[in-house]
């Protein structure tokens, strides 16, 4: 490159270089140490849920005058992809799934879109039916559950321990949404007596209108007094089974007492909507979600140091055991990821120091790191954090940000051998190689843009590995011609012997080879076209998968019984594979249950699955990739054998956006 020469402006302005480059240095180990820690990069799922209840509505009722008619309207929608629904007895639950080519910041207005439409046509929709009920945030991640159990005490009285946890959990800094899995929810049972109903001449139908005339709520009037207004209240609703057991009620210009026609008694809904298990033992779960952008490292020692109060005050019996944690798990991975990098640094600084000599490999190893620094605080400017796909990114990137740098100090040592000063070397770099070490950067960037321009969920998934390699390998460029330069004079010495050796074996035979490649070119165009072909065609034998399966150790099992099956049943057949896989099993540190729905999100790749009766899914926690591996055709092979009829696949985490089952069908 002629004209304006990059280097030889930096070592005419070398204190201004120098402060640059310490300014960099600095800058990225702040950078480095404040950068979010993640498992996985964040994208969009764009998938919301839609659910309707109609009570005491059959399945094709449901399906035609509820589901149907959302299904239709939704198709006005431009970037729907497809529907999926789930409709049951007196229920619908739609999936509601945008284009892959959904842009994520037109996912919400989006979503905004959908209930508009869908509260457009409900008033179509037959008396009775209620909802709809919209959840935009199906993406919401738990990265923490604890699951609570009892000995001794009621669920009521579980459920009442669990819900003031939640209440100081929520306080947390940075705490996001705070549910509970499993808890069963109470009512009240009237009992009529048809004897005494007969023997006083009422009817049933009677007696609830009356009862839903006591219970209603209806304005009584304001009293003004003086410059105050005093709503008037009439008290008549009940807040328990005694107020039940108390209440007059007319019926037919008669009144009488509701106890004596009705046995009144507190209960659980039968059966229950949904049930939570942890390690063979009924349990009712906390899923505890976090705040988006907030530092998932900080907010796990907070929680942690809050559950640690928390089960100082709970009473004995309720016994407190972690099912998911993710701050865990995202800082064993991340240290795992940052080991790897640092060791493949070691690597490149040891090759360079025996390749290039003590002093140019030197600059070598001072330019990785501050190419490093730069990178690292570009990254925090742009807000990416450090997870799976950004550092696989730095380890891809370096060895070939070293390469710059590299050929920057050979050329100035090989220019110093020919008798040039200093400066006269470290200037003729830019002018003989700044362009082509320019050249081959955007080409191989050019490479990983097809990642950047995807606006798929995979795209952008791995959109931080376009991202990261073209800041890292511009980076290694500008550190090549402006600040190894300045290394280069400053550490190496200001002359050299030019070496007269006779070429070695090694050396010999590559210029023999070299020679006879140029001398007969023909030939060695034809071999590398016939080489072409032939990787071409042996590549198609390589087994392709785009995200390979994770290496966390969970394993999920999902339950599929006959659509006509009952909790009860779900519950009494992943109790018994409980029993028999899992009780006991030394591969196993953990499993828990969820029965009549699926697993909450506890991590942002996991497909979550709609609740059904029918439906059930075991979560198993091994005690290492290897167990994990052991673990999963031995339960595959008892499914199999013992539990007939019953459609349960075993799958461990997936890498990437969810895709669930290997082969699917869309009709």
């Amino acid at each position: 490159m002629k004209g304006f020469n990059l280097s030889d402006w930096a070592l005419s302005h070398r204190s201004l270089v120098w402060y640059f480059m310490l300014v960099f240095v600095v800058a990225g180990v702040f950078a480095y140490l404040n950068l979010g820690r993640e498992e996985d990069p964040a994208f969009t799922i764009k998938t919301m849920v839609i659910q309707a209840n109609w009570p005491g509505a059959s399945v094709n009722e449901t399906v035609r005058q509820v589901t149907d008619r959302i299904e239709k309207k939704l198709e006005e929608l431009d970037s729907l992809d497809y529907t999926k629904s789930v409709t049951s007895a007196g229920k619908t639950v739609i999936f509601v799934n945008l284009k892959p080519t959904t842009r994520a910041r037109d996912v919400v207005p989006t979503w905004l879109q959908v209930r508009n439409m869908v509260n457009d046509i409900w008033a179509q929709f037959p008396q009775g039916v209620q909802g709809p009920f919209f959840n935009d945030r199906f993406g919401d991640v738990y990265g923490n559950i604890y699951a609570f159990t009892a000995d001794g005490l009621t669920p009521r009285q579980l459920r009442d321990y669990v819900e003031d946890v939640r209440t100081k959990i929520l306080a947390v800094p940075n705490a996001g949404k705070v549910d509970l899995v499993g808890a069963r929810d109470e009512a009240i049972y009237l009992e009529f007596s048809t004897r005494q109903i007969a023997a006083l001449g009422l009817n049933q139908q009677a007696i609830v209108a009356s009862l839903q005339a006591q219970n209603a709520i209806t304005p009584s009037g304001v009293i003004q007094s003086g410059p105050e207004r005093i709503s008037v209240r009439v008290s008549g609703q009940f807040t328990s089974e005694e107020s039940l057991r108390a209440i007059n009620l007319r019926v037919n210009d008669r009144f009488f007492r509701l106890s004596d026609v009705a046995t009144i008694s507190r209960g659980y809904v039968d059966p229950p909507t949904a049930l939570f298990r942890f390690n063979g033992q009924d349990a009712i779960g906390l899923a505890i979600g976090m705040k988006p952008n907030a530092n998932l490292l900080e907010f796990g020692e907070a929680l942690h140091e809050e559950m640690n109060k928390v089960l100082a005050d709970l009473p004995i019996g309720v016994g407190v055991h972690l099912v998911a944690d993710q701050p865990v798990i995202v800082e064993e991975a991340v240290s795992g990821f940052t080991r790897a990098l640092f060791e493949a640094v070691a690597i490149v600084l040891a090759v360079s120091f025996i390749s290039l000599g003590m002093r140019a490999g030197f600059v070598v190893a001072l330019s990785i790191p501050l190419v490093l620094a730069i990178t690292f605080t570009v990254m925090a400017y742009l807000g990416i954090s450090l997870q799976r796909i950004s550092l696989g990114a730095l380890i891809i990137s370096l060895g070939l940000l070293v390469d710059d740098a590299m050929i920057a100090v050979e050329m100035m040592v090989a220019r110093l051998e020919v008798g040039d000063n200093l400066r006269k070397a470290a200037t003729y770099v830019y002018t003989s190689t700044a362009f082509p070490m320019l050249t081959g950067t955007l080409v191989t960037v050019a490479g990983f843009i097809p990642i950047g321009l995807n606006n798929s969920a995979a795209g952008e998934y791995t959109f931080t590995l376009f991202v990261v390699i073209a800041v890292s390998l511009l980076v290694s460029w500008i550190v090549a011609v402006l600040f190894a330069p300045l290394l280069g004079v400053t550490i190496l010495p200001a002359t050299m012997k030019q070496h007269h050796e006779k070429p070695g074996r090694f050396t010999a035979l590559f210029r023999r080879i070299l020679v006879g490649s140029v001398r007969h070119h023909w030939l060695t165009i034809i071999a590398t076209v016939l080489l072409f072909g032939a990787s071409l065609a042996g590549f198609g034998l390589v087994q392709q998968q785009f995200f390979p399966p994770s290496d966390r150790p969970e394993l999920i099992v999902d339950w599929n019984l006959p659509q006509n099956s009952s909790i009860a049943e779900t519950r009494d057949q992943m109790e018994r594979f409980e029993q028999r896989a899992l009780v006991g099993n030394s591969d196993v540190d953990r499993f828990s249950s969820y029965i009549g729905q699926g697993a909450v999100r506890f991590v942002l790749t996991y497909d979550v699955q709609p609740g059904n009766p029918y439906f059930g899914q075991t979560v198993i926690v091994t005690k290492s990739i290897e167990a994990r591996n052991r673990v999963k055709p031995a339960l595959e092979k008892l499914l199999r054998d013992e539990f007939v009829g019953t459609d349960a696949f075993v799958k461990p985490l997936e890498l990437g956006p969810p895709v669930g089952r290997p082969v699917q069908y869309r009709v």
